[in-house]
């Protein structure tokens, strides 16, 4: 490897570097040695930084850094004094003896952990056999020459190095010898460790980058060499030192991090091969002894040879071996034919390692070390294993060992003293899934119970079997006593017939459509049904005569039902005839992270798989509250075109960032998942059901619920993640009309969540420990960015009628200013619908003002033969970023098509929008689904009543929370009027800064040029055209901020690109394959059968029946 080649030319014999520049071999080593704790420090910075650190205690930090002094001290000693002096082989094998400490710590967690110790045996003859090795090691090097003082020294060194470096992974071993032993201060310095290791690493880095340097420091003096040589190389040396400790360092990091990305996914490998068989068949090759070699040809070579690199360093390689007597070798064959012998030593060392192995102490050394390091590490065979694992519970420490990578990912693996069984087994999780319907269609209703009953097919509820996954099913229909009961009934009907009455070869048992009896309950009525496959699906039919309507207040009735009465109520009885109150709470806290919620819209249309991604990122992280998957909007036309790309946009690009970075803060509604803890959590479902009665509530509680959701969970500290591999499709207004009335809604309810965060940016970061105040001032400057955007927008169209008409920017600015003032103004006046009217005439202008300034700057492009114009920068960049992202998206690249319309539409999407959006804001009704479908054919159900301990439950909540709110004419008026002053205010506000935005551009547009930026032009060749361009100031900064931004998230898409790849594999890959075919011969024959039905919504949607 290339860390060997470099200890190699550190070697006082070899010939590639001349003696008096050894120093830069010997630094570059040392750079191998702290290359990976100078990525530590920046990493642990940025963690302490941008999350939370605990200091650790005095003693705590004593005693990590003593180990680290020890570790760092031996590995410098190891590498950068003793190896130069050996051979390679030995280096090959001795670093295998680092693990020395590591099976002696296996043991003793083995011996105080008594009930489990299958792999005692194996570590006791690990241990063994390192001794063993050093012993020989020690015997083949003093016994050759017992009067070499200086060998005898290196040889100690060696050993004492190695030693020393075994203590790097104490803390893997430590942690279970604490667990089994009574010792309070083992306990607590293994937890004050975890707590504060992103300290203790800063400081253990920077220990050994000390270190390290003083070991280096030290040597050269004292080796008789001169470190004024590093200063002078020639550039022949320079390039070898260049290109090896380059090569060093950058495949070590990549070795480290494929590894951990390939422990991840389940593709642990076997990392160590016998590599000791080579047999080699030379033909028309001479005949020479090993000892004439090393004379003849390796230190007889010609020492001006200036032509080749490789050729000397095979020969510097075979020059370490000739230490070692191999005069009664076997001859070898010396190929010939080059007159720098350039594989001459590649074959005959092979040749030779095989003799090497029966002749000599060093081969026996070697394997000794070898075999211990594979049975020390024999339990990583056995290791269990989640799905997707966490590196932190791969591996016990981030640092990873640039020397030798080999063996700091072996024993840096967490060692556990367990059962030969490598799956671990997961406690079971309940999923309730939790649909919220209003008024949707016929065929928005078949999307989301087709999507139901095939996620029962997928995990069915067998009798007397344990699963992993357990599901059930709750509809919550608003406002459903208007014949939708049966309506609904009729629907479910038609489903179960689709996936029961079918060819027998499809489903083992035959069953007959369940009875649907309409309960009767405290909030009107539900029905319960028991799917195919056993899992229960139940429809909530809402009287909003009995319980308060609206989405928000069906997502409290669910929310105090299943986790208050499914989960919590049971306690509370067993509570009460007096069992043990504190393993009734270890139980309760265990059920209450092991269950969660699934909430969906009526419309929602998803597959198994993308619930079992998320219910994946729930388990593996604790302190995920809410996980969302990828959203993909459905239906026909322009306004869902844009739509398709801008849901793209923002889930690549902003939802990545936020996830990355720190939180995501919308986990929507139409598809995310809750866990019970975080919902149960202080401050969370008890202020969610707050009644507005303010006017800021009507605007963040009611008209962006799924959003003040996941900011409660934020401010009580717990994470909200994104997974790009679980989609989900919903459906996405297709009218002009309902797109801006739904974005009515959202714009100001996301403006309102997010001040409210950044107003709580102390106490979130504080408690939060994925929020942190950089992240804050990115969430605020995306603020601004958006407060801006009209402005931003105007002086977009002010410099395309400045390319359009040629005329100065002033008049083209103040052109472009004068139909959104003036449709602003108006706006305060006329209907909302006469709004959108106009709104939509003057987007359609706005788009073709768009299109033809686009081809008017190409054909100045082309005219003037530059790019480097701000429009031609802008457009250039714009199209090659959202190019460069779609292609990271292969399943998604076709979306790429609707970016043009996405920027014909960007003046109506932000700045007629916003104009909208901030007038109407005192227009609280939710503005989508307000007209109410026809109801379908009727069937009767018969009645009956819920149990008396449920009903009084429902009774009592719907008391406390949910009676509907009485009709009180003077409190609307007078709420009326709050929410216009609000208006007035936010607007004012809003639209002020956007203003003196344009303000302080056009005045500088009249100032002098002198306080312009001035920049040159280039043609197509990048060659100056003799013109220049001219930035003010204040554009130029939003340019490189907004640039900086893109850039943020665009790194952020590629980190989240990347770990989603990984949890997809390893998901796929524990997906069984008789399973897959199964499935796929399930889908053709459902295919067959419904091709053949008469119903025409069943047609439509009978390709999603089950997954592929």
């Amino acid at each position: 490897t290339s860390f060997l080649l470099l200890i190699t030319l550190s070697n006082d014999g070899t010939k590639t570097l001349p003696a008096v520049q050894k120093p830069v071999a010997l630094l570059c080593i040392g750079c191998s040695l702290i290359a990976s704790s100078v990525l530590l420090v920046l990493k642990s910075i940025w963690k302490a930084c941008y999350k939370s650190s605990k200091l650790p205690a005095k003693k705590t930090v004593a005693l990590v850094l003593f180990f680290e002094f020890l570790v760092s001290v031996g590995a410098a000693i190891l590498t950068i004094v003793a190896m130069p002096h050996l051979d390679i082989v030995t280096n090959v094998t001795i670093l295998n003896g680092v693990a020395v400490l590591s099976t002696l710590l296996q043991v003793i967690a083995q011996c105080t952990a008594k009930e489990r110790n299958c792999f005692l045996l194996p570590s006791i003859t690990a241990f063994i056999l390192i001794l063993l090795g050093y012993a020989l090691f020690l015997a083949l090097y003093i016994m050759k020459d017992p009067t070499d003082i200086k060998m005898a020294i290196w040889v100690g060194l060696a050993v004492g190095g190695s030693f020393l470096v075994s203590f790097n992974w104490w803390e893997n071993y430590l942690r279970l010898i604490s667990e089994s032993s009574s010792s309070v201060y083992l306990k607590e310095l293994c937890r004050d460790v975890r707590r504060g290791q992103n300290i203790l690493h800063i400081l253990s880095s920077l220990l050994r980058i000390v270190v390290t340097a003083c070991v280096l420091g030290a040597y050269v003096p004292l080796a008789k060499m001169d470190w004024e040589i590093v200063t002078s190389i020639p550039s022949r040396e320079t390039r070898i030192i260049a290109i090896t400790i380059g090569i060093q360092l950058i495949s070590s990091a990549l070795c480290h991090w494929f590894a951990v990305a390939a422990c991840k996914m389940h593709a642990l490998a076997t990392m160590l091969h016998p590599a000791f068989e080579y047999r080699i068949s030379l033909n028309g090759t001479a005949s020479i002894n090993f000892t004439s070699y090393c004379s003849v040809v390796v230190d007889g070579r010609n020492q001006s040879l200036k032509d080749s690199v490789f050729p000397n360093l095979v020969l510097d390689v075979a020059h370490t071996l000739c230490f070692l007597d191999m005069s009664k070798i076997t001859d070898i064959g010396i190929l010939t034919g080059n007159e720098h012998m350039v594989y001459v030593f590649c074959q005959s060392l092979l040749s030779s390692c095989k003799t090497l192995v029966v002749r000599h102490y060093g081969k026996r050394s070697a394997v000794s070390w070898w075999l211990g390091l594979v049975l020390a590490t024999l339990h990583l065979w056995y290791l269990s294993l989640y799905r997707i694992q966490r590196t932190q519970d791969l591996f016990i420490r981030r640092l990873y060992e640039g020397a030798f990578i080999e063996q700091s990912l072996l024993l840096n693996t967490r060692f556990q003293i367990q059962t030969t069984d490598r799956t671990k087994k997961l406690d079971p999780v309940k999923v309730f899934l939790c649909v919220t319907m209003w008024h949707e269609t016929y065929e928005e209703m078949m999307k989301i119970i087709i999507s139901i009953f095939r996620l029962d097919k997928y995990r069915p509820k067998k009798e007397r079997e344990a699963s992993d996954v357990t599901f059930e099913g709750h509809i919550c229909f608003d406002d459903a006593f208007r014949d939708f009961h049966m309506k609904l009934n009729y629907l479910i009907s038609s489903v179960i017939s689709i996936f029961m009455n079918i060819d027998k070869g499809l489903f083992q048992e035959q069953q007959q459509i369940p009875d649907q009896k309409l309960v009767r309950t405290p909030y009107g009525g539900r029905v319960v049904i028991t799917m195919p496959h056993g899992n229960s699906l139940v429809i909530h039919f809402k009287d909003k005569q009995l319980i308060r309507h609206k989405k928000r207040w069906s997502q409290v009735m669910y929310l105090y039902y299943l986790l208050g009465w499914k989960v919590a109520t049971k306690y509370y009885k067993r509570l009460e005839k007096a069992e043990d109150e504190s393993e009734l709470i270890r139980e309760f806290e265990k059920e209450k992270h092991s269950t969660y919620l699934l909430a969906l819209d009526g419309d929602t249309d998803f597959q198994p798989a993308a619930v079992m991604l998320l219910i994946d990122r729930l388990r593996m992280y604790p302190l995920v509250g809410a996980a969302c998957g990828r959203i993909h909007p459905t239906g026909s036309g322009p306004m869902v075109w844009y739509q398709k790309f801008e849901y793209a946009v923002g889930h690549w690009l902003q939802k990545t960032a936020e996830h990355v970075f720190g939180c995501v803060l919308c986990s929507p509604g139409c598809f995310s998942l809750f866990r019970a803890a975080a919902l149960m959590d202080d401050n969370i479902m008890k202020k969610y059901t707050i009644k507005s009665s303010k006017a800021r509530h009507y605007i963040q509680y009611d008209q962006g619920e799924d959003r003040w959701l996941c900011t409660l969970l934020l401010k009580q500290g717990w994470r909200v993640e994104y997974n790009a591999a679980s989609d989900a499709y919903t459906n996405a207004p297709e009218g002009f009309k309902e797109f801006y009335n739904q974005r009515r809604r959202w714009g100001p309810s996301t403006m309102a969540n997010t001040v409210d965060l950044l107003g709580s940016s102390t106490l979130i970061t504080h408690r939060n420990p994925s929020m942190s105040k950089p992240y804050m001032l990115y969430q605020l400057f995306s603020m601004a960015s958006s407060i801006l955007a009209p402005s931003t927008v105007i002086l977009m169209i002010a410099g395309s009628l400045t390319v359009l008409l040629d005329i100065h920017p002033n008049a083209a600015l103040v052109m472009a200013v004068i139909p959104p003032a003036i449709f602003l103004g108006v706006s305060f006046k006329i209907k909302s619908d006469t709004q959108i009217v106009i709104a939509a005439v003057m987007s359609i202008l706005y788009a073709f003002l768009m299109m033809i300034a686009a081809l008017v700057i190409i054909g100045n492009m082309v005219k003037d033969q530059t790019i480097l114009t701000p429009s031609s920068i802008f457009l250039i960049t714009l199209a090659v970023f959202y190019l460069i992202t779609a292609l990271l998206h292969p399943q998604e690249v076709g979306l790429v098509i609707y970016g043009l319309l996405y920027i014909l539409c960007i003046p109506s999407a932000y700045l007629l929008l916003a104009i909208y959006s901030m007038v109407n804001m005192n227009n609280v009704s939710w503005g989508t689904r307000e007209t109410v479908p026809p109801a379908g054919a009727a069937r009767p159900a018969a009645t009956t009543h819920m149990m008396y301990d449920e009903e009084q439950f429902f009774r009592e909540l719907t008391a406390k929370y949910l009676e509907p709110l009485p009709v009180n004419k003077e409190k609307q008026k007078e709420m009326t009027e709050e929410l216009k002053d609000l208006r007035n205010k936010i607007t004012f506000v809003y639209f002020i800064c956007n203003a003196l935005w344009l303000i302080m551009t056009f005045t500088l547009q009249l100032s002098n040029t002198s306080i312009f930026i001035k920049v040159p032009k280039v043609d197509y060749n990048l060659q100056f055209t003799g013109n220049y361009m001219y930035i003010d100031p204040l554009g130029f900064m939003f340019i490189v901020a907004f640039a900086l931004l893109v850039l943020i998230q665009f790194l952020a898409m590629l980190y989240h690109r990347i770990y989603t790849l990984i949890h997809y594999v390893a998901f796929l890959d524990t997906e069984s394959k008789s399973e897959k075919q199964k499935q796929k011969q399930q889908v053709e024959e459902v295919n067959t059968l419904v091709s053949s039905t008469t119903d025409s919504a069943v047609n439509a949607l009978n390709t999603q029946i089950f997954p592929e």
